[in-house]
Protein backbone atom coordinates (compact mmCIF):
# COMPACT_ATOMS: atom_id res chain seq x y z
CA UNK A 1 0.00 0.00 0.00
CA UNK A 2 1.46 3.35 -1.06
CA UNK A 3 1.95 6.12 1.48
CA UNK A 4 -0.73 8.31 -0.12
CA UNK A 5 -3.26 5.46 -0.01
CA UNK A 6 -2.38 4.70 3.62
CA UNK A 7 -2.73 8.40 4.48
CA UNK A 8 -6.17 8.59 2.85
CA UNK A 9 -7.30 5.42 4.64
CA UNK A 10 -5.98 6.72 7.96
CA UNK A 11 -7.87 10.00 7.49
CA UNK A 12 -11.04 8.07 6.69
CA UNK A 13 -10.55 5.73 9.66
CA UNK A 14 -9.85 8.63 12.02
CA UNK A 15 -13.19 10.25 11.16
CA UNK A 16 -15.01 6.98 11.97
CA UNK A 17 -13.06 6.50 15.20
CA UNK A 18 -13.77 10.03 16.41
CA UNK A 19 -17.48 9.45 15.82
CA UNK A 20 -18.02 5.84 16.92
CA UNK A 21 -14.96 4.75 18.95
CA UNK A 22 -16.24 2.84 21.98
CA UNK A 23 -13.55 0.27 22.82
CA UNK A 24 -10.74 1.72 24.91
CA UNK A 25 -8.32 0.75 22.13
CA UNK A 26 -10.34 2.30 19.27
CA UNK A 27 -7.95 5.16 18.54
CA UNK A 28 -4.96 2.82 18.50
CA UNK A 29 -6.07 1.26 15.21
CA UNK A 30 -4.47 4.38 13.68
CA UNK A 31 -1.05 3.17 14.88
CA UNK A 32 1.49 2.51 12.11
CA UNK A 33 1.56 -1.03 10.80
CA UNK A 34 -2.12 -1.79 11.44
CA UNK A 35 -4.11 -2.76 8.34
CA UNK A 36 -7.46 -1.03 7.86
CA UNK A 37 -10.64 -2.64 6.48
CA UNK A 38 -13.78 -0.63 5.72
CA UNK A 39 -17.36 -1.87 5.54
CA UNK A 40 -19.29 -1.66 2.29
CA UNK A 41 -21.57 0.89 3.95
CA UNK A 42 -18.61 3.14 4.74
CA UNK A 43 -19.67 3.58 8.37
CA UNK A 44 -17.28 1.08 9.96
CA UNK A 45 -13.57 0.33 10.16
CA UNK A 46 -11.58 -2.59 11.53
CA UNK A 47 -7.89 -2.38 12.41
CA UNK A 48 -6.02 -5.68 12.30
CA UNK A 49 -2.72 -7.46 11.80
CA UNK A 50 -2.47 -10.70 9.80
CA UNK A 51 -0.21 -13.61 10.74
CA UNK A 52 -0.38 -17.35 10.06
CA UNK A 53 -3.74 -17.16 8.36
CA UNK A 54 -5.34 -15.29 11.28
CA UNK A 55 -6.57 -11.70 11.25
CA UNK A 56 -5.93 -10.37 14.76
CA UNK A 57 -8.34 -7.48 15.26
CA UNK A 58 -7.34 -4.57 17.46
CA UNK A 59 -10.22 -4.60 19.95
CA UNK A 60 -13.41 -4.66 17.92
CA UNK A 61 -14.96 -3.12 14.82
CA UNK A 62 -15.44 0.63 15.16
CA UNK A 63 -18.99 1.37 14.07
CA UNK A 64 -22.43 2.38 15.35
CA UNK A 65 -23.34 0.14 18.29
CA UNK A 66 -26.43 -1.28 16.61
CA UNK A 67 -24.32 -2.32 13.60
CA UNK A 68 -21.64 -4.23 15.53
CA UNK A 69 -22.86 -7.77 14.84
CA UNK A 70 -23.47 -7.08 11.15
CA UNK A 71 -20.10 -5.37 10.64
CA UNK A 72 -18.27 -8.19 12.43
CA UNK A 73 -20.03 -10.75 10.22
CA UNK A 74 -19.11 -8.77 7.08
CA UNK A 75 -15.46 -8.58 8.13
CA UNK A 76 -15.32 -12.28 8.97
CA UNK A 77 -16.86 -13.15 5.60
CA UNK A 78 -14.16 -11.10 3.88
CA UNK A 79 -11.49 -12.87 5.95
CA UNK A 80 -12.92 -16.31 5.18
CA UNK A 81 -12.84 -15.59 1.44
CA UNK A 82 -9.11 -14.98 1.83
CA UNK A 83 -8.73 -18.21 3.83
CA UNK A 84 -8.25 -16.39 7.14
CA UNK A 85 -9.71 -16.92 10.59
CA UNK A 86 -10.60 -13.98 12.86
CA UNK A 87 -9.59 -13.26 16.46
CA UNK A 88 -10.59 -10.12 18.36
CA UNK A 89 -7.84 -9.13 20.81
CA UNK A 90 -8.85 -6.67 23.53
CA UNK A 91 -12.59 -7.23 23.15
CA UNK A 92 -14.89 -5.65 25.71
CA UNK A 93 -18.51 -5.88 26.80
CA UNK A 94 -20.15 -5.00 23.46
CA UNK A 95 -18.48 -7.81 21.55
CA UNK A 96 -18.94 -10.14 24.51
CA UNK A 97 -22.69 -9.69 24.09
CA UNK A 98 -22.47 -10.51 20.38
CA UNK A 99 -20.54 -13.78 20.82
CA UNK A 100 -21.13 -14.80 24.44
CA UNK A 101 -23.62 -17.55 23.58
CA UNK A 102 -21.96 -18.66 20.32
CA UNK A 103 -20.45 -22.18 20.57
CA UNK A 104 -18.12 -21.33 17.66
CA UNK A 105 -16.44 -18.54 19.65
CA UNK A 106 -13.61 -19.29 22.06
CA UNK A 107 -13.08 -16.75 24.84
CA UNK A 108 -9.77 -16.18 26.64
CA UNK A 109 -9.65 -13.78 29.58
CA UNK A 110 -6.64 -11.55 28.96
CA UNK A 111 -6.98 -9.65 32.22
CA UNK A 112 -8.87 -6.57 33.34
CA UNK A 113 -8.78 -2.83 32.86
CA UNK A 114 -9.45 -0.34 35.67
CA UNK A 115 -11.96 2.44 35.04
CA UNK A 116 -12.75 5.76 36.71
CA UNK A 117 -15.29 8.52 36.57
CA UNK A 118 -12.72 11.34 36.72
CA UNK A 119 -15.18 13.63 38.52
CA UNK A 120 -15.00 11.20 41.47
CA UNK A 121 -11.20 10.97 41.50
CA UNK A 122 -10.75 13.45 44.40
CA UNK A 123 -12.92 11.21 46.60
CA UNK A 124 -10.48 8.33 46.21
CA UNK A 125 -7.50 10.56 46.94
CA UNK A 126 -9.19 11.88 50.08
CA UNK A 127 -9.93 8.36 51.36
CA UNK A 128 -6.50 6.79 50.83
CA UNK A 129 -3.53 8.14 52.76
CA UNK A 130 -0.99 6.10 50.79
CA UNK A 131 -2.08 7.68 47.51
CA UNK A 132 -1.97 11.18 49.04
CA UNK A 133 1.51 10.42 50.35
CA UNK A 134 2.79 9.53 46.88
CA UNK A 135 1.30 12.69 45.38
CA UNK A 136 2.81 14.82 48.14
CA UNK A 137 6.19 13.09 47.80
CA UNK A 138 6.44 14.14 44.15
CA UNK A 139 5.18 17.68 44.84
CA UNK A 140 7.65 18.10 47.70
CA UNK A 141 10.45 17.09 45.32
CA UNK A 142 9.43 19.93 43.02
CA UNK A 143 7.59 17.94 40.36
CA UNK A 144 4.94 19.89 38.47
CA UNK A 145 2.63 18.54 35.77
CA UNK A 146 1.19 20.62 32.93
CA UNK A 147 -0.63 19.79 29.72
CA UNK A 148 1.37 20.44 26.57
CA UNK A 149 -0.07 21.37 23.20
CA UNK A 150 0.54 19.01 20.30
CA UNK A 151 2.68 21.62 18.55
CA UNK A 152 5.00 21.78 21.57
CA UNK A 153 5.24 18.02 22.01
CA UNK A 154 5.92 16.84 18.46
CA UNK A 155 9.60 15.86 18.06
CA UNK A 156 10.51 17.54 21.37
CA UNK A 157 14.03 16.26 22.24
CA UNK A 158 13.41 16.06 26.01
CA UNK A 159 10.32 13.89 25.50
CA UNK A 160 12.16 11.66 23.02
CA UNK A 161 15.05 11.29 25.46
CA UNK A 162 12.65 10.35 28.25
CA UNK A 163 10.95 7.76 26.04
CA UNK A 164 14.30 6.25 25.04
CA UNK A 165 15.37 5.99 28.68
CA UNK A 166 12.09 4.35 29.64
CA UNK A 167 12.22 1.83 26.81
CA UNK A 168 15.77 0.85 27.83
CA UNK A 169 14.43 -0.35 31.19
CA UNK A 170 11.80 -2.65 29.66
CA UNK A 171 12.42 -6.39 29.78
CA UNK A 172 11.04 -6.82 26.26
CA UNK A 173 12.15 -5.09 23.07
CA UNK A 174 9.65 -2.48 21.81
CA UNK A 175 6.34 -4.07 20.83
CA UNK A 176 3.81 -2.91 18.27
CA UNK A 177 0.12 -3.31 17.38
CA UNK A 178 -1.80 -2.03 20.47
CA UNK A 179 1.33 -1.05 22.41
CA UNK A 180 3.18 1.04 19.82
CA UNK A 181 5.77 2.98 21.87
CA UNK A 182 6.24 6.00 19.60
CA UNK A 183 3.06 8.06 20.06
CA UNK A 184 4.78 11.45 20.07
CA UNK A 185 4.59 11.86 16.30
CA UNK A 186 0.80 11.54 16.36
CA UNK A 187 -0.57 13.64 19.21
CA UNK A 188 -3.13 15.68 17.30
CA UNK A 189 -6.17 14.09 18.99
CA UNK A 190 -4.31 12.83 22.03
CA UNK A 191 -3.64 14.80 25.21
CA UNK A 192 -0.18 15.01 26.71
CA UNK A 193 0.59 15.69 30.36
CA UNK A 194 4.26 16.39 31.10
CA UNK A 195 5.98 16.19 34.48
CA UNK A 196 8.90 18.58 35.00
CA UNK A 197 11.31 19.19 37.83
CA UNK A 198 13.52 22.29 37.87
CA UNK A 199 12.70 22.80 34.20
CA UNK A 200 13.68 19.26 33.14
CA UNK A 201 11.22 16.70 31.82
CA UNK A 202 10.96 13.70 34.19
CA UNK A 203 7.92 11.95 32.72
CA UNK A 204 4.86 12.20 30.51
CA UNK A 205 1.41 10.68 30.14
CA UNK A 206 -0.30 10.25 26.76
CA UNK A 207 -4.12 9.93 26.69
CA UNK A 208 -6.00 8.85 23.56
CA UNK A 209 -9.73 9.52 23.03
CA UNK A 210 -12.57 7.04 23.56
CA UNK A 211 -15.18 9.30 21.93
CA UNK A 212 -18.37 7.22 22.21
CA UNK A 213 -17.90 7.00 25.99
CA UNK A 214 -16.82 10.62 26.52
CA UNK A 215 -13.61 9.11 27.74
CA UNK A 216 -9.88 8.66 27.51
CA UNK A 217 -7.35 5.86 27.63
CA UNK A 218 -4.08 6.61 29.43
CA UNK A 219 -2.12 4.94 26.64
CA UNK A 220 1.38 5.60 28.00
CA UNK A 221 2.78 6.57 31.37
CA UNK A 222 6.51 7.17 30.90
CA UNK A 223 8.93 7.94 33.71
CA UNK A 224 12.50 9.13 33.08
CA UNK A 225 15.60 8.09 34.97
CA UNK A 226 15.79 9.98 38.24
CA UNK A 227 12.11 10.87 38.43
CA UNK A 228 11.06 11.10 42.10
CA UNK A 229 8.68 8.55 43.56
CA UNK A 230 5.09 9.61 43.04
CA UNK A 231 5.72 11.13 39.58
CA UNK A 232 3.46 8.63 37.82
CA UNK A 233 0.68 9.16 40.36
CA UNK A 234 1.00 12.94 40.02
CA UNK A 235 0.64 12.72 36.22
CA UNK A 236 -2.50 10.59 36.60
CA UNK A 237 -3.85 13.08 39.16
CA UNK A 238 -3.31 16.02 36.80
CA UNK A 239 -4.94 14.16 33.91
CA UNK A 240 -7.97 13.19 36.01
CA UNK A 241 -8.58 16.77 37.17
CA UNK A 242 -8.16 18.21 33.67
CA UNK A 243 -10.36 15.62 31.97
CA UNK A 244 -13.06 15.96 34.61
CA UNK A 245 -13.11 19.71 34.11
CA UNK A 246 -13.59 19.12 30.38
CA UNK A 247 -16.68 16.96 31.05
CA UNK A 248 -15.15 13.52 30.50
CA UNK A 249 -17.09 10.65 32.06
CA UNK A 250 -14.71 7.72 31.60
CA UNK A 251 -10.98 7.14 32.05
CA UNK A 252 -9.10 3.86 31.90
CA UNK A 253 -5.44 2.95 32.24
CA UNK A 254 -5.96 0.07 29.84
CA UNK A 255 -5.41 -3.66 30.09
CA UNK A 256 -3.64 -5.10 33.11
CA UNK A 257 -2.55 -8.45 31.62
CA UNK A 258 -3.41 -11.57 33.63
CA UNK A 259 -5.22 -9.50 36.27
CA UNK A 260 -7.93 -11.38 38.15
CA UNK A 261 -9.64 -8.25 39.48
CA UNK A 262 -12.61 -8.22 37.09
CA UNK A 263 -15.79 -10.11 38.05
CA UNK A 264 -15.81 -13.80 37.08
CA UNK A 265 -17.85 -14.60 33.96
CA UNK A 266 -21.26 -16.04 34.70
CA UNK A 267 -24.17 -17.66 32.91
CA UNK A 268 -23.66 -18.87 29.35
CA UNK A 269 -20.37 -16.98 29.05
CA UNK A 270 -18.78 -19.06 31.82
CA UNK A 271 -18.84 -22.07 29.48
CA UNK A 272 -17.10 -20.08 26.74
CA UNK A 273 -14.20 -19.11 29.03
CA UNK A 274 -12.93 -22.62 29.75
CA UNK A 275 -9.34 -22.50 28.55
CA UNK A 276 -7.85 -25.64 26.99
CA UNK A 277 -5.26 -27.40 29.15
CA UNK A 278 -2.29 -26.33 27.01
CA UNK A 279 -3.27 -22.66 27.31
CA UNK A 280 -3.82 -22.95 31.08
CA UNK A 281 -0.28 -24.32 31.41
CA UNK A 282 1.15 -21.53 29.23
CA UNK A 283 -0.58 -18.83 31.32
CA UNK A 284 0.63 -20.44 34.55
CA UNK A 285 4.19 -20.43 33.23
CA UNK A 286 3.93 -16.76 32.21
CA UNK A 287 2.63 -15.80 35.65
CA UNK A 288 5.42 -17.74 37.36
CA UNK A 289 8.38 -16.86 35.14
CA UNK A 290 7.48 -13.87 32.98
CA UNK A 291 8.40 -11.17 35.47
CA UNK A 292 11.90 -10.72 34.05
CA UNK A 293 10.34 -9.60 30.77
CA UNK A 294 7.15 -7.90 31.99
CA UNK A 295 6.17 -7.07 35.55
CA UNK A 296 2.50 -8.10 35.37
CA UNK A 297 1.96 -8.04 39.12
CA UNK A 298 3.67 -4.68 39.59
CA UNK A 299 1.57 -3.06 36.86
CA UNK A 300 -1.61 -4.53 38.31
CA UNK A 301 -0.72 -3.35 41.81
CA UNK A 302 0.06 0.18 40.58
CA UNK A 303 -3.32 0.48 38.86
CA UNK A 304 -5.16 -0.95 41.86
CA UNK A 305 -3.39 1.55 44.15
CA UNK A 306 -5.06 4.36 42.21
CA UNK A 307 -8.45 3.21 43.55
CA UNK A 308 -10.41 2.53 40.34
CA UNK A 309 -14.19 2.68 40.48
CA UNK A 310 -14.45 -0.64 38.67
CA UNK A 311 -12.63 -3.31 36.67
CA UNK A 312 -13.76 -4.47 33.23
CA UNK A 313 -12.86 -7.92 31.85
CA UNK A 314 -10.90 -7.91 28.60
CA UNK A 315 -10.98 -10.86 26.21
CA UNK A 316 -9.49 -12.45 23.17
CA UNK A 317 -12.43 -13.85 21.21
CA UNK A 318 -11.36 -16.31 18.55
CA UNK A 319 -13.91 -17.46 15.98
CA UNK A 320 -13.29 -21.17 16.51
CA UNK A 321 -14.79 -23.78 18.81
CA UNK A 322 -11.59 -24.07 20.88
CA UNK A 323 -8.77 -21.60 21.18
CA UNK A 324 -5.82 -22.97 19.18
CA UNK A 325 -2.01 -22.64 19.31
CA UNK A 326 -2.20 -21.19 15.80
CA UNK A 327 -4.25 -18.27 17.13
CA UNK A 328 -1.88 -17.68 20.05
CA UNK A 329 1.05 -17.61 17.62
CA UNK A 330 -0.77 -15.07 15.43
CA UNK A 331 -1.42 -12.79 18.44
CA UNK A 332 2.25 -12.97 19.44
CA UNK A 333 3.28 -12.20 15.86
CA UNK A 334 0.98 -9.15 15.78
CA UNK A 335 2.70 -7.68 18.83
CA UNK A 336 6.23 -8.68 17.84
CA UNK A 337 5.84 -7.27 14.34
CA UNK A 338 7.36 -10.47 12.96
CA UNK A 339 8.48 -13.79 14.35
CA UNK A 340 7.59 -14.35 18.04
CA UNK A 341 10.56 -16.72 18.26
CA UNK A 342 12.88 -13.90 17.20
CA UNK A 343 11.24 -11.63 19.78
CA UNK A 344 11.90 -14.13 22.57
CA UNK A 345 15.52 -14.47 21.42
CA UNK A 346 15.97 -10.69 21.48
CA UNK A 347 14.30 -10.52 24.90
CA UNK A 348 16.66 -13.15 26.30
CA UNK A 349 19.65 -11.31 24.88
CA UNK A 350 18.37 -8.08 26.38
CA UNK A 351 17.89 -9.74 29.78
CA UNK A 352 21.44 -11.11 29.73
CA UNK A 353 22.86 -7.70 28.77
CA UNK A 354 20.94 -5.97 31.57
CA UNK A 355 22.13 -8.57 34.08
CA UNK A 356 25.75 -8.13 33.01
CA UNK A 357 25.35 -4.35 33.30
CA UNK A 358 23.98 -4.71 36.83
CA UNK A 359 26.82 -7.04 37.86
CA UNK A 360 29.45 -4.67 36.48
CA UNK A 361 27.85 -1.73 38.27
CA UNK A 362 27.82 -3.75 41.51
CA UNK A 363 31.46 -4.73 41.19
CA UNK A 364 32.50 -1.07 40.94
CA UNK A 365 30.75 -0.10 44.17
Amino acid sequence: MGSSVRSADATRARAIVLRYGWNATSYQILNPGIALWFSDGGDAVVGYARAGGVRVVAGAPVCPGERLAAVAAEFEHDAARAGDRTCYFGAEARLERVYGADPESAFVVLGAQPVWDPARWPEGVARHASLRAQLNRARNKGVRVTEWAATDARAHPALQRCLTEWLSTRGLPPLHFLVEPDTLDNVADRRLFVAERSGAVVGFLVASPVPARQGWLAEQIVRCHGAPNGTNELMVDAAMHTLAAAGSAYVTLGLSPLSRRAPEPSGVLAARVRHPLWLTLVLRWVRAHGRRFYNFEGLDAFKAKLQPHGWEPIYAISREARFSPRTLYAIAAAFSGGSPVALVARALGRAVAQEVKRLRAGSRE
